[in-house]
């Protein structure tokens, strides 16, 4: 049985996590996920939605931490999760995280790595490693104050409590909420319409927004000029002046 399934509906690609009950996140699962992610990198799609089957993802899979601890050596699942999630970060184009059940630890920090989060309305997320002794291994701890602030993120990941949908939408962790039964056609409609946009002008703020942050403005701000240089010369800049000056609706071709 496949732990991740790969679709593509359009230019929006589908990636469904599978691994019950409940998708903790071992070695395989995501190595699986780092295929799918790779796959998605594929210059046809322009939207990316990843999801997971009953629940987005619980965490990592305890069983699997303890035997490192016994080892008394770092844990491969944290090293090669926070590859994934960067990896996601870095897609050139628009992704969703449709999170439905739990997303704890490792699954939040999944879900904090894709540009928006929609929640079903029975969602649970949280940071909870401190509850095991341990903290966030995979960029949770700082894409997580980059979201919703400082404090914010420091009572969330020192005390490991869990939050619902509607907590986290009003946090600013999820960007919408949605019904169980409406989630993944709701991320999923809205990947469609990213995906008739200019992905490479996406890219380009993506890069300006997430490689600027934290820097000093005039280094932020060479970020900036550097990647609208780039995107000025594409197809879909020239496309969208045009269809301007001519008043009509701009056809993106995403080049």
């Amino acid at each position: 049985m496949s732990l991740v399934d790969y679709e593509v509906d359009g230019a929006v690609a589908l990636i469904t996590l599978d691994r019950p009950p409940v998708n903790a996140l071992d070695v395989e699962l995501i190595t699986a996920l780092d295929g799918a992610i790779g796959a998605a990198g594929h210059p046809v799609v322009r939207a990316v939605v990843i999801t997971g089957r009953h629940h987005f993802a619980a965490g990592a899979d305890i069983k699997a931490f303890a035997r490192s601890v016994e080892g008394g050596g770092s844990d491969p699942q944290a090293v090669e999760l926070g590859a994934v999630i960067r990896r996601l970060e870095r897609l050139e184009k628009p992704t969703i995280a449709a999170v439905c059940g739990y997303a704890l630890g490792g699954g939040l920090e999944l879900a904090l790595g894709a540009d928006f989060r929609f929640l079903a309305d029975d969602a649970v997320i949280g940071q909870p490693e401190v509850l095991l002794g341990i903290i966030p291994g995979a960029g949770g701890t700082h894409r997580l104050s980059r979201l919703v602030g400082y404090q914010q993120a420091k009572e969330m990941v020192l005390s490991g409590r869990r939050m619902g949908a509607e907590e986290a939408l009003a946090a600013g962790i999820a960007d919408e909420v949605f019904p169980a039964g409406e989630l993944v056609a709701g991320a999923m409609e809205a990947a469609a319409a990213w995906a008739n946009g200019p992905t490479r002008a996406y890219w380009a703020a993506k890069r300006a927004l997430g490689d600027g942050y934290g820097r000093p403005l005039p280094a932020a701000i060479e970020i900036e000029r550097a990647a609208f240089d780039e995107v000025f010369a594409t197809q879909d800049a020239r496309a969208g002046i045009e269809a301007f000056v001519a008043k009509e609706t701009p056809r993106f071709e995403g080049r």
